[in-house]
């Protein structure tokens, strides 16, 4: 389990109440095992932070950003955070508003290529490659003697 700050529980929760048009487009996008099958939580504390999404079995970070993110003091604060975060061994990604509210697909794309990377998708092989060849040597009770 990830720190955080009990104190930030109560934020969270209200931010949630007050998602921005962009995150809400998003969270309807990834929530309930939408993307990959994997469960996302929307504004959820670490460390001292807030961030908008969390992915844990992908150890992702989703970030949407409005235009008071490219206020330099801001871009500052976004930088410490980040490296934070990535300390915790968390990638982050950073959308802007409108790159969710004008291309929401691409966004998904972008989303499902960093989490690709990060589990690997589909059933192991075994060496060879060829999964169903060797499915006879899977041990199992159900086909002993055969």
């Amino acid at each position: 389990m990830l720190p955080y700050r009990k104190i930030l529980k109560k934020l969270a929760k209200q931010l949630r109440d007050n998602m921005t048009e962009a995150e809400n487009h998003l969270w309807w996008k990834i929530k309930t095992k939408q993307v990959m099958g994997l469960i996302f939580y929307r504004q959820k504390p670490i460390g001292e932070y807030i961030v908008d999404f969390y992915c844990p079995k992908a150890k992702l970070v989703i970030e949407i950003d409005g235009s008071h993110h490219f206020v330099s003091d801001k871009v500052e604060y976004d930088r410490i955070r980040d490296d934070y975060l990535s300390s915790l061994d968390l990638r982050v990604i950073r959308f802007t508003n409108d790159d969710v509210l004008k291309n929401l697909k691409g966004v998904l794309e972008k989303i499902d290529e960093e989490i690709s990377t990060k589990i690997p998708l589909g059933p192991p092989f075994f060496k060879g490659g060829n999964l169903k060849r060797e499915r006879h040597m899977i041990a199992s009770p159900f086909n002993k003697g055969r």
